[in-house]
């Protein structure tokens, strides 16, 4: 496969997440503001666990509901907002569409549209429906289907699903990140109902309430960070992100499991396997906010390491059977 292609293909699997996980931020965030105490402030933690507040600042008076949900929804000089993601996302989509599925490439290029027309309706900040991000939502989670049912699992497929799934690892990260900035400035609320009540509201932005009540029944802090992080059968769980990451890749380059031949493999599977042996303890003691910029900064030079592996003007030579060796020609 050209590296274009495999590049487009990637960026493009992991634009479309993107978009999902900030319409998830906004969504659960719109339903915090109305079961939490009103004096405190609930819109800038997001565009802080962005990693988006310079940009933010510099263009906008204050992080107010309205001033923060068109920030991130349809700010088109915002490059993370939902309209930009889904900008980018389908301009690689059409630069590829014969490794795509006609279904959905129509998929993707009406949802698009649909919100292209819902921005041309809010030119100005003001705030904006639950509905929409909802239906961003439930769009994204059709694309991930209609990809699933019609692209054959070849390289390019493998490249989608990698992307995939790093960024849903960064953004699960993320959605605990929101937590922890909601609690800095009152820690007074610390075991109270809407301490309850936020790490509920961290579940459901992760599609994992129901599923962690099955298992845990009770909502307790250490749990849920356990769930989201170490969990190895919720398919958002950073632990199951990373191992089916690190599949896709392993199938691309042919390297037997548990071995590497590129710098991408060799850090994705050093990242797994550290968190594989973690205990959620550990993690509470070090600092769940420390922990999880370690996360992310490992995750972006994950994300290097495939770019100079397979996106470079290097030529990739997959594996043979026998040891693991280095893989790279110039």
């Amino acid at each position: 496969m050209l590296s274009r292609v495999a590049y487009a293909l990637y960026w493009m699997s992991r634009l479309v997440e993107r978009a999902e996980n900030v319409a998830r931020f906004i969504q659960v965030n719109h339903s915090l503001t109305l079961d939490l105490p009103t004096e405190r402030p609930q819109w800038e933690p997001l565009v802080i666990t962005t990693g988006d507040e310079a940009a933010f600042k510099e263009r906008y008076p204050g992080p107010t509901q309205a001033h923060v949900q068109f920030f991130l929804t349809f700010d088109e000089e915002n490059p993370n907002s939902i309209l930009s993601c889904l900008s980018q996302a389908r301009d690689n989509a059409r630069s590829v569409r014969g490794n795509l599925s006609s279904e959905f490439w129509e998929e993707l290029n009406k949802l698009y549209l649909n919100l292209r027309r819902s921005s041309e309706s809010a030119a100005k900040p003001r705030e904006l429906s639950y509905d929409l991000y909802r239906d961003v939502m439930l769009d994204c989670h059709k694309l991930a289907g209609i990809l699933d049912a019609t692209v054959a699992r070849g390289e390019g497929w493998h490249f989608i699903h990698t992307g995939r799934m790093l960024e849903r690892a960064d953004k699960t990260s993320r959605i605990l990140d929101v937590k922890y900035y909601l609690l800095l400035p009152s820690p007074q609320y610390v075991g109270t109902p809407a301490d309850d009540l936020q790490w509920a509201a961290v579940l459901r932005s992760a599609s994992a309430l129901q599923m962690f009540r099955m298992q845990h029944h009770a909502i307790v802090p250490a749990r849920v960070v356990e769930y989201l992080l170490l969990d190895r059968s919720f398919p958002r769980s950073v632990f199951f992100c990373l191992g089916e990451a690190e599949a896709s890749l392993h199938a691309i380059s042919g390297s037997p499991p548990n071995a590497f031949c590129n710098t991408a493999e060799q850090r994705l599977g050093q990242l797994r396997s550290d968190l594989a042996f973690r205990r959620v303890e550990e993690i509470v003691d070090l600092g769940l906010h420390e922990f999880i910029d370690d996360l992310q900064k490992r995750l972006n030079l994950v994300g290097e390491g495939i770019y100079d592996t397979f996106f470079t003007a290097r030529t990739f030579v997959p594996a043979l059977p026998g040891p693991s060796q280095g893989a790279y020609q110039q």
